[in-house]
């Protein structure tokens, strides 16, 4: 079976650290900077490394991005260049085309121009962290859309010994307890007569206010 092609544009901290973790998960991974020290730096860590400027058309026809399934647009400093940068690779066909924006503005313009997915990285990172201060029990959670979200939340004593029915955070709150992760693993689609035990994970979704009721309702 083929592994997955990735072609990534601008190897600073966020399409760098994207396409190692691409190369860990046993995917191929093309990346192009026009920095050569940056270029020199990745090349041993990534499949290929090309030094050149991920706006110039003819650049990018001659590495065959077309074939490749997916494009990431990791450039961050020139918005500009992100933005042409997603379009070459639009009009060149490739499969899925992922960019980096900055800011909203540069997001809407990317989404307009039919980039597949738009990706905040810095604004992701700091609601990551203001949650996860502000609630102490939220290890991470994960946007589904404007509604719905997928938080892992540590279970605190208060908790501990409980089964979910006792708990009933369906019942009461509307959100669903779809996984546990306990010392000797990870329990999926638990039932109802799974005890929860301090320092466990439970892994739930459902809409944002029904979550953070839930987490108000476990803050020991």
């Amino acid at each position: 079976m083929r592994a997955s092609q990735f072609v990534i544009l601008g190897l600073g901290r966020f399409g760098s650290s994207v396409g190692q973790e691409l190369m860990e998960i046993g995917c191929e991974v093309l990346g192009v900077d026009r920095d050569e020290e940056k270029v020199d730096e990745f090349a041993g860590s990534l499949t290929h490394t090309v030094v050149a400027d991920a706006t110039d058309e003819e650049v990018l026809r001659s590495v065959g991005v077309r074939n490749f399934d997916c494009g990431v647009v990791a450039i961050g400093d020139d918005i500009q260049a992100s933005i042409l940068a997603a379009i070459l690779l639009k009009e060149l066909g490739v499969k899925q085309v992922v960019a980096k924006a900055v800011t909203e503005l540069h997001g809407r313009v990317l989404e307009r121009i039919g980039v597949d997915r738009v990706v905040y990285p810095e604004r992701d990172m700091g609601i990551r962290v203001a949650h996860q201060l502000t609630s102490p029990n939220l290890l991470d959670f994960i946007e589904l859309s404007k509604e719905y979200t997928i938080a892992e939340l540590t279970v605190p004593g208060c908790l501990s010994g409980k089964s979910l029915a006792n708990v009933n955070p369906r019942g009461r709150f509307g959100c669903s307890v779809v996984a546990i992760n306990k010392a000797r693993g990870i329990v999926i689609a638990p039932n109802a007569d799974d005890v929860l035990n301090e320092k466990d994970v439970m892994v739930v979704i459902g809409t944002n206010e029904q979550i953070e009721q839930f987490q108000h309702s476990i803050r020991s």
